[in-house]
């Protein structure tokens, strides 16, 4: 490394797992970062999106995503990337190379788009972009130093989409989260307590009946 230059990095992510016992549902990746020089510390920000036009989808699928991009038809103007959402992460003092978890919350709010397409995929990847940014902290000619993380930092992963299903599972096995209103709520609750209905599950099913 020259003198006054700030070391070069490079990123990869090299495996994903479900966070067991986290508070909320998590997903853990392995991030591999190279330095051309000693690094004592990183201020690690991730913005992850999802490369949705780089994977294929079946008819089933394609159906539920039209909420999201519209008729397949016009997916060829509307199928676009999505933001999935941001992490963080202090990586301590290395040289030359090394291997972190960046751990990433995953949300279960189906008013946010990226929880849509993740649930709306029975198989498969689902095709990642991580773009980093931050601030490298390093010595230079015995002195402390400090450096933005280049935007040019990127790096992309292929998510098996059951590693994102076990995540949500280990928090919310077998159930989904819909947020209404505070008013159709209390409509709701007036309708279950009037019927002497046990669950939400069997109003929503008493609901649905009568619809159909």
């Amino acid at each position: 490394m020259l003198v006054g230059v700030a070391p070069r990095l490079t990123f990869a992510l090299s495996s994903a797992e479900p966070v067991r016992y986290a508070a909320v549902p998590t997903v853990s990746f392995g991030l591999r970062i190279e330095s051309d020089g000693e690094i004592n510390a990183l201020m690690l920000s991730a913005q992850i999106r999802i490369a949705a036009p780089a994977r294929a989808y079946d008819e089933p699928t394609q159906t539920r995503l039209v909420d999201l991009f519209g008729e397949p038809t016009d997916w060829g103007r509307t199928l676009r990337s999505l933001l999935w959402t941001h992490a963080t992460l202090l990586v301590p003092a290395f040289a030359d190379e090394t291997t972190v978890e960046l751990p990433v919350a995953c949300t279960y709010d189906f008013d946010v788009a990226a929880a849509k397409y993740f649930h709306a995929l029975a198989d498969g990847d689902v095709p990642l972009e991580f773009l980093f940014s931050g601030t490298v902290f390093y010595t230079d000619d015995g002195a402390l130093r400090t450096a933005r993380i280049s935007w040019e930092c990127e790096a992309g992963y292929r998510l098996p989409i059951e590693v994102w299903k076990q995540a949500v599972d280990s928090c919310f096995p077998g159930t989904a989260w819909l947020r209404v209103r505070r008013d159709v709520f209390d409509r709701l609750t007036a309708y279950r307590t009037a019927r002497m209905l046990p669950t939400w599950e069997s109003v929503l099913d008493e609901l649905l009946e009568r619809g159909e």
